[in-house]
């Protein structure tokens, strides 16, 4: 059984690095292997925007609200409880919060647990993101994303009756 998706306090933001470099290290599968440095969820200031499942967590969603949707900055779950349900349950979460907005996302296309798993989701190729999300992706750009594979903007909207 999923535990309950429930959103992060501030003492649990600092240990969610641990987590997001273990779930980053799971890429080198494919041939991705990030440069060293800071995390997203480092640039998290305030718990209300970080969901989390576990006490202590082991998996979470940062999402923050960029032109006029919830965007999803960083999910990551520790490969230790991989494929037991915690980043659908996220996802799901994310969704239902996002409510009318929709949620978008930046990812790398065809990584399995990422660009095809999002796709599962109902979440699709945004051909045009607004100018904030415009200007994040040009900052993946800039920070090397793009060198280590294919990414897609997607995007999925809201719930129906929301």
């Amino acid at each position: 059984m999923v535990p309950a998706v429930r959103v992060a306090s501030a003492a649990e933001l600092p240990a969610l690095g641990a987590i997001e470099r273990a779930a980053d290290g799971v890429f080198a599968a494919v041939g991705i292997v990030f440069p060293p440095g800071g995390t997203v969820i480092g640039t998290a200031t305030d718990p209300a925007d970080v969901l989390v499942v576990g006490d202590p967590p082991v998996a979470f969603a940062y999402v923050g609200q960029l032109d006029e949707h919830l965007h999803l900055h960083q999910i990551a779950v520790d490969p230790a409880c991989a494929r037991q349900g915690f980043g659908t349950a996220l996802m799901e979460a994310v969704i239902a919060r996002a409510g009318a907005r929709g949620v978008t996302l930046t990812t790398f296309a065809t990584v399995p647990w990422n660009g095809p798993w999002y796709s599962k989701l109902g979440f699709s190729v945004m051909p045009e993101p607004g100018p904030e999300l415009a200007e994040l992706v040009r900052e993946e750009r800039l920070g090397g994303l793009d060198g280590l594979g294919e990414r897609w903007v997607m995007y999925r909207p809201s719930q129906i009756g929301t």
